[in-house]
């Protein structure tokens, strides 16, 4: 067991500032809500908090198409009219809107997640959170599921400088099928995911049978889900999968994307987890003592998700939280019972117990087929990506915040609801 983690935060409060549209259940102010209940709680005095730098097109690039980061950097709200064959091209549109400052947020939260995966590479720390990524949907050329840029992908790909084996582990209750696309044809990255599958369900692209190609044959692991599955079930096939996963790969870093999606009572969700069972798996993979590199992902209750990734934050620092949610900028979003703990899922479990045994006898199976701990030839490690001059004093990526005053953010009119005055409740879901 190692002492004690060191565990570094990335936030940025201009992440949150942007909106989708009026309609569209994807919120990035609930990273602001998560923020501030971090900070309510105390916990950014238990780690480094830091800015992470914007990342810059050439790094995207590292995975998408240079055509389709172009595009997104120069496409905006104004002139998107001008670009309806690119739109198409791309998969932009209802789903994956063109709104305001688009490009700048894939920055900040990709850049989050490559500065996380650094500082492990590093050693500087042990786990490294961002909660603002996860977004695990988007392809190399376009757009996907609410996701522009898969900083999920592009943190993989700076931890494999260092690691041989990395594990991605996926917990939102949509597939995570642009990372598993990323890395389907190679045995250097072993993803993991459980989801919901079945009902024509977003993506609808996957199946237990789905496991990877070429070398990446059997190191594609899918647990696909039906409606309504509880804490006990999905913990107990996550500890079960995860634990003979990490024997058999011997991951040297894993990336754990907490989409908060999976949780009851999610607007887009059909499972039944609470809060902490959701959590639980935040310990069982910590308890590894493997560099963590944690993210966010779905999740579209957006106090719940705010809930949920601070009780994780908190997991993650070993810190237990009261239940009582402390007064904080957001706290009438938590109204009327201000507490942490939400309510248990009411949707009937149509995971059977002999279902579940035999996705875990499924994927056990498989997992007798990988060559154990799969080497890699030794080669010089390449150097974090070149990065064009810039001003070093605008660009300071360790830059430490100032706890409240630096990321304080104004909450907009038009996210905030009570009752029936919901913008977003008008949806046809």
């Amino acid at each position: 067991m190692r002492s004690k983690d060191k565990i570094s935060y990335f936030y940025d409060g201009d992440v949150g500032s942007v909106y989708f549209g009026p309609n569209h259940p994807m919120k990035p102010h609930r990273l602001c809500m998560t923020h501030h209940l971090v900070l309510a709680y105390d916990l950014h005095k238990k780690m480094e908090i830091y800015r992470p730098h914007k990342a810059y097109p050439v790094e995207l690039a590292q995975f998408h198409s240079a055509d389709y980061v172009e595009f997104l950097h120069r496409i905006t709200p104004d002139t998107q009219h001008l670009f309806s064959n690119e739109l198409a091209r791309y998969n932009l549109g209802e789903d994956c809107p063109v709104f305001e400052n688009l490009f700048e947020f894939c920055q900040i939260y990709a850049g989050g997640t490559i500065d996380a995966a650094r500082r492990l590479n590093n050693q500087l720390f042990d786990i490294a959170i961002n909660w603002a990524g996860g977004l695990h949907h988007a392809k190399k050329c376009e757009a996907s599921g609410f996701c522009y840029i898969n900083d999920l992908v592009l943190g993989i790909l700076e931890l494999l400088k260092y690691h041989a084996r990395v594990l991605y582990i996926d917990i939102d209750v949509h597939h995570g099928d642009g990372v598993e696309e990323a890395f389907y044809f190679t045995d250097r990255v072993m993803t993991v995911s459980f989801h919901k599958f079945g009902d024509m369900f977003f993506p609808g692209t996957v199946v237990l049978k789905d496991i990877g190609e070429r070398e990446g044959k059997y190191y594609a692991i899918n647990v696909p889900l039906k409606d309504g599955i509880d804490d006990n079930s999905f913990t107990r096939l996550f500890k079960i999968i995860i634990s003979k996963v990490v024997e058999m790969y011997q991951p040297g870093a894993i990336v754990l994307q907490c989409g908060a999606d999976s949780l009851a009572g999610d607007r887009l969700g059909c499972f039944n987890l609470s809060i902490d069972g959701h959590a639980e798996c935040v310990k069982i993979v910590k308890k590894f003592n493997l560099p963590l590199l944690v993210t966010g992902g779905g999740g579209y209750t957006k106090e719940n998700v705010a809930r949920c990734w601070t009780v994780e934050t908190g997991v993650l620092l070993d810190t237990e939280l009261p239940n009582e949610i402390p007064e904080n900028e957001y706290i009438k979003y938590f109204a009327p019972d201000c507490l942490l703990n939400i309510p248990n899922g009411h949707i009937e479990n149509l995971n059977s117990k002999s279902y579940l045994k035999t996705i875990t006898m499924q994927v056990l199976e498989n997992l007798r087929s990988i060559q154990h701990a799969p080497g890699v030839q030794m080669q010089e490690v390449p150097p974090d990506f070149y990065i064009p001059d810039f001003d070093e004093d605008e660009q300071n990526a360790d830059e430490r915040m100032d706890q409240h005053t630096q990321d304080k953010q104004i909450q907009r009119d038009d996210e905030y609801y009570d009752g029936d005055n919901d913008n977003d409740h008008n949806m046809d879901m």
